[in-house]
């Protein structure tokens, strides 16, 4: 089996910084069901870690993440499944980032290059999010005939506001760039090309140097302040993406991306 993460302890200011490198090599990082698995036990691992006090998540040179793998051979065989396998099945996203929320540890994320769709579900369920400045998100899954799941309406919706969080939603086929995600708090911070990851290495630092259990205790009460209706907000996220992955629409957004053509909706 490929592994696709790793991770790398004991860096920075008295050894409380930790890297959790996501790239599968090939310049895209999309990510296929075993991915968001890997991904997952990844941010599980520093549960009882009271070494660490933030972790820097970061893809490859040349992407983030392209977002969930539409060719993955497993992703695919989702066609074939019965509601209730598809419904379990559709669980790997939300928890994944879940588990990166749930984290004691500050998370930051270092983005290169491009953040689409589920990659982009994954950035802002972490705590910050540092950007290149030749970077850019794009949240495409209403273009697919799909919805955004994964709890991310409700998180970009803390960030954002509603009205950008509706833009940056429903306009499937805009680009943001790293300037407007700043403008638009999606992002905190935006880092000369190829120096995201450094950025938020220094600002990982600043964090490790402050007293870990108040860090700890600061971001649970901000995260449960500021969580607290997540889960009634977005309770029926798999259920709709259950439900819109099998509209004809949904259909004819997938077999248009796979064939770079743009897509006829009709409603059904």
């Amino acid at each position: 089996m490929a592994e696709f993460v790793k991770i790398e302890k004991g860096l920075g200011p008295e050894g409380r910084i930790a890297v959790v490198r996501f790239d599968r090599g090939d310049g895209i990082n999309a990510l296929s069901p075993e991915a968001l698995r890997q991904l997952t036990e990844a941010a599980r691992s520093f549960e009882d870690d009271g070494d660490t006090s933030v972790v820097v998540l970061t893809g490859g040179v040349k992407s983030f993440s392209a977002g969930f793998d539409l060719k993955d051979p497993e992703g695919r065989s989702r066609k074939t499944m019965d509601l209730g396998a598809l419904r379990r099945h559709l669980k790997l996203g939300p928890r994944l980032t879940r588990a990166w929320q749930d984290m004691e540890q500050i998370t930051i994320g270092a983005i290169e290059g491009f953040c689409v769709g589920g990659g982009v579900a994954l950035a802002v369920a972490l705590d910050f999010r540092v950007m290149a400045r030749d970077a850019h998100m794009r949240v495409p899954e209403i273009g697919l005939g799909m919805n955004m799941s994964w709890q991310s309406v409700p998180r970009m919706l803390h960030l954002m506001g509603p009205a950008r969080t509706k833009q940056a939603v429903i306009l499937a086929d805009q680009r943001i760039t790293a300037a407007e995600a700043y403008e638009w708090r999606l992002v905190e911070e935006v880092a000369d090309p190829g120096k995201a990851f450094d950025a938020a290495m220094a600002l990982a630092a600043k964090v490790a140097a402050q007293p870990p259990l108040s860090v700890a205790m600061t971001k649970l009460t901000v995260n449960r302040l500021a969580h607290a209706l997540d889960d009634l907000a977005s309770h029926m996220d798999v259920d709709q993406f259950a439900l819109a992955s099998m509209t004809e629409d949904h259909k004819e957004g997938v077999a248009a991306f796979l064939e770079r053509r743009k897509p006829k909706f009709r409603g059904k």
